[in-house]
Protein backbone atom coordinates (compact mmCIF):
# COMPACT_ATOMS: atom_id res chain seq x y z
CA UNK A 1 0.00 0.00 0.00
CA UNK A 2 1.35 3.90 -0.96
CA UNK A 3 -0.18 5.97 0.88
CA UNK A 4 0.88 9.00 -1.69
CA UNK A 5 -1.07 6.89 -4.66
CA UNK A 6 -4.02 6.55 -2.62
CA UNK A 7 -3.72 10.35 -1.56
CA UNK A 8 -3.48 11.14 -5.25
CA UNK A 9 -6.62 8.90 -6.07
CA UNK A 10 -8.78 10.57 -3.95
CA UNK A 11 -7.51 13.88 -5.02
CA UNK A 12 -7.34 13.16 -8.53
CA UNK A 13 -11.56 12.19 -7.86
CA UNK A 14 -11.76 15.91 -6.22
CA UNK A 15 -10.02 18.04 -8.90
CA UNK A 16 -12.24 16.02 -11.62
CA UNK A 17 -15.26 17.28 -10.38
CA UNK A 18 -16.28 13.94 -9.49
CA UNK A 19 -17.31 14.48 -5.84
CA UNK A 20 -16.91 17.57 -4.01
CA UNK A 21 -15.18 16.01 -1.18
CA UNK A 22 -14.72 12.78 0.08
CA UNK A 23 -12.88 10.92 3.28
CA UNK A 24 -11.32 7.14 3.12
CA UNK A 25 -9.94 5.48 5.65
CA UNK A 26 -8.83 1.83 5.84
CA UNK A 27 -7.84 -0.36 9.14
CA UNK A 28 -6.48 -3.79 10.23
CA UNK A 29 -7.36 -5.83 13.76
CA UNK A 30 -4.66 -3.71 14.68
CA UNK A 31 -5.14 -0.33 14.09
CA UNK A 32 -5.56 2.10 11.12
CA UNK A 33 -3.78 1.97 8.12
CA UNK A 34 -4.60 4.56 5.94
CA UNK A 35 -6.26 7.87 6.13
CA UNK A 36 -7.27 11.03 3.92
CA UNK A 37 -9.41 13.59 3.28
CA UNK A 38 -9.76 16.04 0.15
CA UNK A 39 -12.56 18.26 -0.88
CA UNK A 40 -14.89 21.03 0.88
CA UNK A 41 -17.60 19.89 2.60
CA UNK A 42 -20.04 21.94 0.68
CA UNK A 43 -18.36 22.74 -3.11
CA UNK A 44 -20.31 26.13 -3.00
CA UNK A 45 -17.91 27.18 0.40
CA UNK A 46 -14.40 27.18 1.15
CA UNK A 47 -14.17 24.76 4.51
CA UNK A 48 -11.97 21.61 3.89
CA UNK A 49 -13.19 17.63 3.95
CA UNK A 50 -11.27 16.58 7.13
CA UNK A 51 -11.11 13.64 8.68
CA UNK A 52 -13.59 14.83 11.49
CA UNK A 53 -15.89 15.98 9.03
CA UNK A 54 -19.42 14.39 9.94
CA UNK A 55 -21.97 12.83 7.20
CA UNK A 56 -25.39 11.07 6.71
CA UNK A 57 -24.60 7.27 6.50
CA UNK A 58 -27.91 6.25 5.56
CA UNK A 59 -28.54 2.39 5.40
CA UNK A 60 -24.41 1.86 6.81
CA UNK A 61 -26.52 2.00 10.02
CA UNK A 62 -28.08 -1.05 9.62
CA UNK A 63 -24.80 -3.33 10.42
CA UNK A 64 -24.67 -1.35 13.48
CA UNK A 65 -28.63 -1.95 14.72
CA UNK A 66 -28.08 -5.25 13.37
CA UNK A 67 -25.20 -5.76 16.06
CA UNK A 68 -27.84 -4.19 18.68
CA UNK A 69 -30.19 -7.30 18.03
CA UNK A 70 -27.67 -9.76 18.15
CA UNK A 71 -26.24 -8.36 21.64
CA UNK A 72 -30.07 -8.88 22.52
CA UNK A 73 -29.63 -12.55 21.23
CA UNK A 74 -26.95 -13.31 23.41
CA UNK A 75 -28.65 -12.12 26.62
CA UNK A 76 -31.69 -14.46 25.78
CA UNK A 77 -34.03 -11.56 25.58
CA UNK A 78 -34.98 -13.35 21.65
CA UNK A 79 -34.53 -15.94 19.20
CA UNK A 80 -34.01 -15.44 15.70
CA UNK A 81 -36.78 -17.83 14.77
CA UNK A 82 -39.28 -16.45 17.14
CA UNK A 83 -42.93 -15.50 15.74
CA UNK A 84 -41.98 -10.95 16.23
CA UNK A 85 -45.78 -10.31 16.87
CA UNK A 86 -45.94 -11.26 20.31
CA UNK A 87 -43.31 -8.39 21.17
CA UNK A 88 -44.30 -5.44 18.17
CA UNK A 89 -47.90 -5.59 17.64
CA UNK A 90 -47.26 -4.43 14.02
CA UNK A 91 -46.03 -7.47 13.49
CA UNK A 92 -48.86 -9.88 14.91
CA UNK A 93 -50.94 -9.96 11.14
CA UNK A 94 -48.62 -9.08 8.46
CA UNK A 95 -50.43 -8.74 5.23
CA UNK A 96 -48.90 -9.22 1.81
CA UNK A 97 -49.88 -6.97 -1.12
CA UNK A 98 -50.67 -8.91 -4.42
CA UNK A 99 -51.52 -6.86 -6.63
CA UNK A 100 -54.92 -4.42 -7.42
CA UNK A 101 -58.08 -5.02 -8.25
CA UNK A 102 -60.19 -3.84 -10.96
CA UNK A 103 -60.90 -0.81 -9.24
CA UNK A 104 -57.15 0.11 -8.71
CA UNK A 105 -57.45 -0.93 -4.59
CA UNK A 106 -54.73 -3.22 -2.99
CA UNK A 107 -55.40 -6.48 -3.26
CA UNK A 108 -54.37 -7.66 0.26
CA UNK A 109 -53.81 -11.42 1.92
CA UNK A 110 -52.00 -12.77 5.72
CA UNK A 111 -48.73 -14.04 5.12
CA UNK A 112 -48.09 -17.44 4.87
CA UNK A 113 -45.20 -17.29 6.99
CA UNK A 114 -44.34 -14.79 10.57
CA UNK A 115 -42.02 -12.10 10.47
CA UNK A 116 -38.93 -12.93 12.79
CA UNK A 117 -36.10 -11.43 13.77
CA UNK A 118 -33.38 -13.95 10.82
CA UNK A 119 -35.83 -12.49 8.65
CA UNK A 120 -35.80 -8.99 9.34
CA UNK A 121 -31.83 -9.68 9.57
CA UNK A 122 -31.59 -10.51 6.18
CA UNK A 123 -33.88 -8.39 4.46
CA UNK A 124 -36.18 -11.62 3.65
CA UNK A 125 -39.68 -10.71 5.74
CA UNK A 126 -40.91 -8.94 2.62
CA UNK A 127 -40.95 -5.89 3.58
CA UNK A 128 -39.56 -3.29 0.84
CA UNK A 129 -38.45 0.21 -0.02
CA UNK A 130 -40.20 3.05 -2.07
CA UNK A 131 -37.45 3.62 -3.69
CA UNK A 132 -37.34 -0.10 -5.48
CA UNK A 133 -40.45 -0.78 -5.32
CA UNK A 134 -43.11 0.88 -7.58
CA UNK A 135 -46.09 -1.09 -5.52
CA UNK A 136 -45.52 0.70 -2.32
CA UNK A 137 -44.94 3.75 -4.10
CA UNK A 138 -48.72 3.72 -4.85
CA UNK A 139 -49.49 2.37 -1.79
CA UNK A 140 -48.25 5.08 0.08
CA UNK A 141 -50.15 7.27 -2.38
CA UNK A 142 -53.61 5.52 -1.77
CA UNK A 143 -53.00 5.00 2.01
CA UNK A 144 -51.06 8.67 2.93
CA UNK A 145 -47.92 6.97 4.12
CA UNK A 146 -44.95 9.18 4.07
CA UNK A 147 -41.79 7.68 3.02
CA UNK A 148 -39.24 6.26 5.38
CA UNK A 149 -37.04 9.24 5.58
CA UNK A 150 -39.84 11.49 7.08
CA UNK A 151 -39.25 8.93 10.31
CA UNK A 152 -43.37 9.22 11.06
CA UNK A 153 -44.66 5.93 12.68
CA UNK A 154 -46.69 5.81 9.97
CA UNK A 155 -43.93 5.38 7.62
CA UNK A 156 -43.76 1.78 8.54
CA UNK A 157 -47.48 0.43 7.97
CA UNK A 158 -46.77 -0.98 4.47
CA UNK A 159 -47.37 -4.12 3.34
CA UNK A 160 -45.08 -7.40 2.91
CA UNK A 161 -44.14 -7.78 -0.76
CA UNK A 162 -43.41 -11.20 -0.66
CA UNK A 163 -44.47 -13.80 1.89
CA UNK A 164 -41.66 -14.14 4.86
CA UNK A 165 -38.50 -16.42 3.99
CA UNK A 166 -39.58 -16.40 -0.10
CA UNK A 167 -37.05 -14.10 -1.55
CA UNK A 168 -34.35 -11.42 -0.58
CA UNK A 169 -36.66 -7.86 -0.56
CA UNK A 170 -34.61 -4.91 0.71
CA UNK A 171 -36.55 -2.54 2.64
CA UNK A 172 -37.92 -0.97 6.25
CA UNK A 173 -36.80 -4.54 8.40
CA UNK A 174 -34.20 -3.11 9.91
CA UNK A 175 -36.39 -0.01 11.06
CA UNK A 176 -39.14 -2.85 12.96
CA UNK A 177 -35.55 -4.34 14.01
CA UNK A 178 -34.60 -0.68 15.99
CA UNK A 179 -38.24 -1.13 17.20
CA UNK A 180 -37.64 -4.38 18.26
CA UNK A 181 -33.97 -2.98 20.60
CA UNK A 182 -36.08 -0.39 21.62
CA UNK A 183 -39.00 -2.88 22.71
CA UNK A 184 -37.19 -5.55 24.35
CA UNK A 185 -34.27 -3.04 26.09
CA UNK A 186 -36.85 -0.15 27.41
CA UNK A 187 -34.37 2.23 26.00
CA UNK A 188 -34.95 4.57 23.10
CA UNK A 189 -32.82 3.32 19.72
CA UNK A 190 -29.80 5.87 20.39
CA UNK A 191 -29.54 5.60 24.23
CA UNK A 192 -29.52 2.09 24.05
CA UNK A 193 -26.69 2.45 20.97
CA UNK A 194 -24.82 5.01 22.73
CA UNK A 195 -24.29 2.86 25.66
CA UNK A 196 -24.06 -0.60 24.25
CA UNK A 197 -22.22 0.18 21.24
CA UNK A 198 -21.05 3.65 20.23
CA UNK A 199 -19.59 4.34 23.90
CA UNK A 200 -17.68 1.09 24.52
CA UNK A 201 -15.95 1.35 20.69
CA UNK A 202 -15.32 4.98 21.65
CA UNK A 203 -17.63 5.86 18.48
CA UNK A 204 -18.16 9.35 20.08
CA UNK A 205 -19.21 11.43 16.37
CA UNK A 206 -21.95 8.41 15.54
CA UNK A 207 -25.89 9.73 16.31
CA UNK A 208 -29.55 10.74 15.36
CA UNK A 209 -29.03 13.78 16.55
CA UNK A 210 -26.42 16.12 15.20
CA UNK A 211 -25.02 17.93 18.13
CA UNK A 212 -24.30 21.40 18.28
CA UNK A 213 -20.76 21.06 18.54
CA UNK A 214 -20.89 18.48 15.45
CA UNK A 215 -23.14 20.70 12.90
CA UNK A 216 -19.89 22.97 12.02
CA UNK A 217 -18.15 19.85 10.81
CA UNK A 218 -21.16 18.60 8.77
CA UNK A 219 -21.01 18.04 5.06
CA UNK A 220 -23.75 19.33 2.78
CA UNK A 221 -25.83 16.81 0.64
CA UNK A 222 -24.92 17.20 -3.21
CA UNK A 223 -26.73 16.35 -6.27
CA UNK A 224 -25.83 16.29 -10.04
CA UNK A 225 -27.79 18.37 -12.48
CA UNK A 226 -27.93 15.39 -14.78
CA UNK A 227 -26.74 11.95 -15.12
CA UNK A 228 -22.80 12.36 -14.82
CA UNK A 229 -22.90 16.61 -14.32
CA UNK A 230 -22.03 19.14 -12.24
CA UNK A 231 -22.87 18.93 -8.80
CA UNK A 232 -24.50 21.63 -6.50
CA UNK A 233 -25.50 21.59 -2.59
CA UNK A 234 -29.25 20.87 -1.93
CA UNK A 235 -31.46 20.89 1.01
CA UNK A 236 -31.37 17.77 3.03
CA UNK A 237 -31.42 16.68 6.64
CA UNK A 238 -33.65 14.16 8.46
CA UNK A 239 -35.31 14.48 10.64
CA UNK A 240 -33.85 15.98 14.19
CA UNK A 241 -37.10 15.16 16.04
CA UNK A 242 -37.82 11.97 14.66
CA UNK A 243 -40.93 10.09 16.21
CA UNK A 244 -38.96 7.07 15.69
CA UNK A 245 -35.11 6.56 15.16
CA UNK A 246 -34.45 5.22 11.84
CA UNK A 247 -32.86 2.25 12.65
CA UNK A 248 -32.69 1.52 8.53
CA UNK A 249 -30.74 4.39 8.10
CA UNK A 250 -30.93 7.46 10.24
CA UNK A 251 -27.41 7.94 11.34
CA UNK A 252 -24.94 10.31 11.08
CA UNK A 253 -21.39 9.37 11.44
CA UNK A 254 -17.13 9.88 10.80
CA UNK A 255 -14.95 8.05 9.44
CA UNK A 256 -13.27 7.38 11.79
CA UNK A 257 -16.18 6.15 14.19
CA UNK A 258 -17.27 3.77 11.51
CA UNK A 259 -13.75 2.01 10.95
CA UNK A 260 -13.93 1.16 14.77
CA UNK A 261 -16.87 -0.78 13.98
CA UNK A 262 -15.65 -2.47 11.23
CA UNK A 263 -12.26 -3.16 13.32
CA UNK A 264 -14.36 -4.95 16.24
CA UNK A 265 -15.59 -7.63 13.57
CA UNK A 266 -12.54 -8.08 12.49
CA UNK A 267 -11.30 -8.70 15.86
CA UNK A 268 -14.40 -10.81 16.30
CA UNK A 269 -16.42 -8.74 18.82
CA UNK A 270 -14.04 -6.90 20.87
CA UNK A 271 -11.76 -3.64 20.13
CA UNK A 272 -9.01 -2.37 22.83
CA UNK A 273 -10.06 -4.71 25.27
CA UNK A 274 -13.49 -4.03 25.41
CA UNK A 275 -16.11 -6.87 23.88
CA UNK A 276 -19.29 -5.93 22.64
CA UNK A 277 -20.45 -9.37 20.74
CA UNK A 278 -19.23 -12.57 21.42
CA UNK A 279 -16.97 -13.96 19.21
CA UNK A 280 -19.66 -16.96 18.12
CA UNK A 281 -22.38 -14.08 17.27
CA UNK A 282 -19.60 -12.41 14.84
CA UNK A 283 -19.05 -15.63 13.00
CA UNK A 284 -22.83 -15.63 12.77
CA UNK A 285 -23.43 -12.15 11.79
CA UNK A 286 -20.76 -12.80 8.55
CA UNK A 287 -21.94 -16.28 6.95
CA UNK A 288 -24.70 -16.89 5.42
CA UNK A 289 -28.05 -16.68 7.04
CA UNK A 290 -30.57 -16.57 3.78
CA UNK A 291 -30.18 -20.38 3.19
CA UNK A 292 -30.38 -20.72 -0.72
CA UNK A 293 -31.91 -17.51 -1.11
CA UNK A 294 -29.57 -14.67 -2.95
CA UNK A 295 -29.14 -10.93 -2.95
CA UNK A 296 -30.63 -9.24 -6.51
CA UNK A 297 -30.07 -6.40 -8.48
CA UNK A 298 -31.84 -3.11 -7.09
CA UNK A 299 -34.13 -1.30 -9.67
CA UNK A 300 -34.77 2.22 -9.26
CA UNK A 301 -38.14 3.46 -9.20
CA UNK A 302 -37.30 6.95 -8.14
CA UNK A 303 -34.40 8.16 -10.03
CA UNK A 304 -33.41 10.77 -7.57
CA UNK A 305 -32.88 9.38 -5.02
CA UNK A 306 -30.86 6.17 -6.30
CA UNK A 307 -29.42 4.65 -9.26
CA UNK A 308 -30.29 0.56 -10.63
CA UNK A 309 -27.78 -0.76 -8.12
CA UNK A 310 -25.48 -4.26 -7.95
CA UNK A 311 -22.58 -5.23 -6.24
CA UNK A 312 -20.61 -7.14 -8.56
CA UNK A 313 -22.60 -8.09 -11.16
CA UNK A 314 -22.39 -12.17 -11.96
CA UNK A 315 -21.51 -12.68 -8.55
CA UNK A 316 -23.66 -14.62 -6.28
CA UNK A 317 -24.36 -12.45 -2.95
CA UNK A 318 -25.70 -13.63 0.37
CA UNK A 319 -26.67 -12.14 3.27
CA UNK A 320 -25.36 -12.21 6.97
CA UNK A 321 -27.03 -10.43 10.15
CA UNK A 322 -25.84 -6.97 9.09
CA UNK A 323 -23.82 -7.65 5.63
CA UNK A 324 -23.96 -8.53 2.47
CA UNK A 325 -21.28 -11.12 1.79
CA UNK A 326 -19.48 -11.59 -1.60
CA UNK A 327 -19.14 -15.50 -2.46
CA UNK A 328 -16.38 -15.08 -4.74
CA UNK A 329 -12.98 -13.21 -4.46
CA UNK A 330 -12.36 -9.65 -6.10
CA UNK A 331 -8.92 -9.85 -8.18
CA UNK A 332 -6.15 -7.84 -6.47
CA UNK A 333 -8.91 -6.73 -3.32
CA UNK A 334 -10.86 -8.09 -1.58
CA UNK A 335 -11.28 -12.11 -0.37
CA UNK A 336 -13.93 -14.43 -0.49
CA UNK A 337 -16.77 -13.98 2.03
CA UNK A 338 -15.99 -10.00 2.60
CA UNK A 339 -18.23 -8.16 4.32
CA UNK A 340 -19.52 -5.03 2.80
CA UNK A 341 -22.81 -2.51 2.47
CA UNK A 342 -23.27 1.36 1.68
CA UNK A 343 -25.67 4.09 1.76
CA UNK A 344 -27.81 5.81 -0.26
CA UNK A 345 -25.49 9.19 0.39
CA UNK A 346 -22.71 7.04 -1.96
CA UNK A 347 -20.91 5.69 1.29
CA UNK A 348 -19.78 2.75 1.28
CA UNK A 349 -17.46 0.10 3.68
CA UNK A 350 -16.06 -3.29 3.34
CA UNK A 351 -14.47 -5.52 6.25
CA UNK A 352 -12.44 -8.82 4.70
CA UNK A 353 -11.67 -10.89 7.38
CA UNK A 354 -9.58 -13.24 5.13
CA UNK A 355 -6.85 -10.53 4.68
CA UNK A 356 -7.68 -8.60 7.98
CA UNK A 357 -8.57 -5.74 6.34
CA UNK A 358 -11.97 -3.07 6.09
CA UNK A 359 -11.90 0.55 4.39
CA UNK A 360 -14.97 3.10 4.43
CA UNK A 361 -15.21 5.82 1.95
CA UNK A 362 -17.80 8.52 2.53
CA UNK A 363 -19.19 11.34 0.59
CA UNK A 364 -22.62 13.38 0.57
CA UNK A 365 -24.34 12.70 -2.98
CA UNK A 366 -27.89 11.73 -4.19
CA UNK A 367 -28.53 9.43 -6.15
CA UNK A 368 -27.13 6.30 -4.76
CA UNK A 369 -24.55 4.03 -6.81
CA UNK A 370 -23.36 7.35 -8.47
CA UNK A 371 -20.68 5.66 -11.22
CA UNK A 372 -18.39 8.16 -10.67
CA UNK A 373 -18.10 7.36 -6.27
CA UNK A 374 -18.38 3.64 -7.65
CA UNK A 375 -15.12 3.93 -9.54
CA UNK A 376 -13.17 5.82 -6.79
CA UNK A 377 -14.21 3.30 -4.10
CA UNK A 378 -12.99 0.41 -6.84
CA UNK A 379 -9.77 2.74 -7.20
CA UNK A 380 -9.61 3.00 -3.62
CA UNK A 381 -10.04 -0.86 -2.71
CA UNK A 382 -7.23 -1.32 -5.52
CA UNK A 383 -4.95 0.85 -3.95
CA UNK A 384 -5.55 -0.36 -0.29
CA UNK A 385 -4.43 -4.09 -1.62
CA UNK A 386 -1.09 -3.02 -3.53
CA UNK A 387 -1.63 -0.71 -6.42
CA UNK A 388 -3.38 -0.99 -9.61
CA UNK A 389 -0.12 -3.19 -10.59
CA UNK A 390 -0.75 -5.57 -7.57
CA UNK A 391 -4.19 -6.17 -8.99
CA UNK A 392 -3.00 -7.02 -12.73
CA UNK A 393 -0.62 -9.61 -10.93
CA UNK A 394 -3.37 -11.26 -8.79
Amino acid sequence: MDAGRIDHVLQDAVTSGEVPGVVAVAGNAEGTLYEGAFGRRDISRPEAMTLDTMVWIPSMTKALVSTAAMQLVEQGKVALDQDLGGILPALANPQVLEGWDASGAPRLRPARAPVTLRRLLTHTAGFSYEMWNADIVRYQAQAGIPGIISCEDRALLTPLVADPGTRWEYGINIDYVGKLVEALSGQLLDAYLAEHLFAPLGMTDTTFRIRPDQRPRLAAMHARSAPGGALAPIPFEVPQDPEFHMGGGGLYSMARDYLAFCRMILNRGSLNGTRVLRAETVAQMTQNQMGPLDVTRLLSVQPAATNDAEFFPGMVKKWGFGFMIGTEAVPGRRAANSLTWAGLANTYFWIDPANGIAGVILTQILPFADPAVLRLYDAFETEIYGGADAARTA
